[in-house]
């Protein structure tokens, strides 16, 4: 009975809170991740951090599953000094003791108690303590009997001990507390043993190197069960942290690169795109019902049980016996557990800056199956010109090519074919990855379409996109002069310069949606022009004359032209009298939303271009706007003023919606 009440003591939850009001936080991880640096000097947590310190174990280590801010009576705070000797339920499942030394680094960090340095250390040396020989943790340490004892990545258990145990031995700021130079070396070399263990695991199915199961047996490293729903496989979930602390090696290795090259092949492998979770809610906000429903071009999902041998998703009850959908299984597995993750995207999106910063390069063997290009203009890449990188990308790809371009003035005229969709065109950097050519006009000398073959940048295939890079037609003022032109559709250009004079960014292409983030475009007249619909956020649109911002030749019947939202209007000195746009065809609709228009824009703001109908067919339009240039009072009378009511249309879904869903978010 004594026993008895103990334990229901320990794991009880607190009688009371105490959280103070700028602390509000439920969960205990939350109060650690989530308070501000300050918080933790106040009365409040150091109330907590004596709960901390009573509940850690002698050994070092804290049990898992504690409210550790829930306000203890004096009896339980008896009974937690009556068993610090123990060692029973000291662990790093569910975060545990990792997550309460992060705590009183933080402590330590405000309010030099030396009591929560030592608490830390202790924590630290139950954390050396408890690694195998073999480099692996297991989930309880002193070892409990059972599948407690299997080398443990569920939960992120081993992982989180790395990544302490990688801070110490890195000796980064990122605890307050700086352990000996004797501590710090035994760290290293735990650190080292745990990523050979890491590779050792890594599962080979059929010869090929592909990801982690969430146990692997502590002797034969084999893929291991747990509980009686959680079997052996290879986990989308675990796998993921495993991969990242991999990628976080400076200097990895030989081995490292490729188990990591071999995990993203195998978690392109293995997402699911046709399928979304749906969650069914009662009044309290409870889950009661998760379902998968079919989808088209579903953000991508992985299962967090798959089959060793076939990569098939499964699923368990507490019977232990595999079924193949979620819907059969019992309610209670169904709804508390998490099957499906998206936490292999942080891996996916890493991947490419990551590889290129370590070598990993497209071989002549691999180009059939090409996800990454490599330019680079000392022939450290793949190849050495832009265009090169474009004629070796596969035609109508299932999956995104990523084309990496290394800092450099790449002088070229650059063409993304219509069959070369789903490319990435990403820069080093936006001030020293620059893309240049000089054609215009009278240099093409065509005829009355020169226009269109001047392009620096030329966009024809679909879901391209664009980052860190300066785009520039370098002719000067010449004439019209194209440094950026796209077609496709699902084109999204973000973090880069756009720099041209007459005509610098042309956006057209049938039904196309086109979307520019935190861009820099400047010119002289008509420098955005065309009949797509773009939506600009968050950009620095800069006038370098007098003379006509934008110049839209919308189709008839199209709800949105070209929508300015967040973005701010500025020109040279000398450009003192500028339109925000005229009509290049007659039905040409732009709207400015929320943006800082600078003294340089006209007051009547929009002019006609001697086409009376346009006035009768155009839609002009503001909402919201501030800066000198901002005069709606004298805007002329066929422009628009929108309602709040009207300009919440002008939302992203609204404007860029289309047969592929968010788009625009990837």
């Amino acid at each position: 009975m004594i026993q008895l009440k103990k334990i229901i003591l320990l794991f009880s939850i607190a009688l009371s809170f105490s959280i103070q009001a700028q602390n509000t936080y439920k969960n205990w991880s939350d109060i650690i991740r989530k308070s501000d640096a300050s918080w933790f000097g106040s009365d409040e947590a150091k109330k907590i951090a004596e709960n901390v310190l009573l509940y850690q174990r002698d050994i070092g280590g804290w049990p898992k599953n504690i409210q550790m801010q829930n306000e203890l009576t004096p009896a339980q705070k008896k009974d937690l000094l009556e068993i610090k000797k123990t060692t029973k339920e000291t662990t790093t499942d569910n975060g545990a003791t990792t997550q309460e030394m992060l705590f009183m680094s933080k402590m330590y960090a405000q309010v030099k108690d030396e009591r929560y340095k030592e608490s830390f250390l202790k924590g630290l040396n139950y954390l050396l303590e408890a690694q195998y020989a073999n480099g692996g943790w297991p989930q309880f340490y002193p070892l409990k009997k059972g599948y407690y004892t299997h080398i443990t990545y569920n939960d992120d258990s081993m992982i989180n001990i790395m990544n302490v145990i990688k801070a110490v031995a890195d000796e980064t700021d990122y605890y307050s507390i700086k352990p000996s130079k004797d501590i710090v070396e035994k760290s290293k070399k735990a650190f080292d043993k745990g990523i050979d263990c890491i590779l050792k695991t890594q599962y080979k199915q059929n010869g090929i190197l592909t990801a982690w199961c969430a146990q692997h047996d502590e002797v034969t490293f084999a893929p291991a069960n747990a509980r009686a729903f959680e079997l052996a496989s290879l986990s989308g979930y675990e796998s993921t942290k495993i991969v990242l602390l991999l990628m976080a090696v400076e200097k990895p290795s030989r081995e490292i690169v490729i188990a990591v090259k071999s995990a993203v092949e195998w978690f392109e492998k293995t997402k699911i795109t046709n399928l979304e979770e749906k969650r069914v809610l009662n009044d309290a906000g409870k889950v009661v019902d998760k379902k998968m429903i079919p989808a088209v071009n579903a953000g991508p999902i992985w299962a967090r049980f798959m089959d060793l041998e076939t990569n098939e998703p499964f699923f368990c009850d507490r019977d232990g016996i595999k079924k193949k959908s979620i819907d059969q299984i019992g309610a209670e597995r169904r709804n508390g557990y998490s099957w499906y993750t998206d936490a292999p995207k942080e891996v996916l999106k890493k991947f490419p800056d990551w590889a290129v910063k370590n070598g990993t390069k497209v071989s002549a063997s691999e180009k059939k199956n090409v996800s990454l290009i490599t330019v680079a203009q000392d022939g450290s890449g793949d190849f050495t010109k832009i265009q090169d990188a474009v004629y070796a990308c596969p035609a109508f790809p299932y999956e995104k090519v990523t084309i990496y371009v290394k800092n450099g003035v790449y002088n070229e005229k650059v063409r993304i074919p219509e069959w070369n969709n789903n490319v990435i065109l990403k820069g080093e950097s936006k001030e020293n990855t620059i893309i240049t050519f000089d054609d215009n006009f009278s240099k093409i000398n065509l005829g009355r379409n020169s226009t269109f073959y001047t392009s620096t940048l030329l966009v024809e295939g679909d879901d391209f996109s664009a980052s860190n890079l300066t785009l520039k037609n370098a002719s000067g003022d010449k004439g019209q002069a194209i440094a950026l032109s796209v077609t496709g559709t699902r084109a999204k250009i973000s973090n880069c310069t756009i720099l041209g004079n007459q005509d610098t960014l042309y956006l057209s292409g049938k039904n196309a949606k086109q979307y520019f983030k935190d861009c820099y475009i400047e010119g002289t007249t008509d420098f955005i022009f065309g009949g797509a619909t773009a939506l600009f956020e968050n950009c620095i649109i800069h006038s370098i004359k007098s003379s006509y911002v934008t110049a839209a030749s919308t189709p008839e019947g199209v709800d949105f032209g070209f929508v300015f939202k967040n973005c701010k209007l500025t020109a040279e000195t000398a450009a003192n009298a500028v339109y925000l746009g005229r009509p290049w065809r007659i039905y040409a609709k732009t709207a400015f939303i929320n943006c800082e228009l600078g003294k340089q824009i006209k007051p009547e703001g929009w002019e006609n271009w001697s086409k009376p109908d346009a006035e009768k067919n155009t839609f002009y339009a503001e909402y919201n706007n501030s800066g000198e240039g901002f005069q709606p009072k004298k805007r002329v009378t066929w422009s628009h003023q929108l309602t709040k009511k009207e300009a919440d249309k002008y939302s992203i879904e609204n404007i860029l919606k289309d047969t592929v869903a968010n788009w625009y978010s990837n």
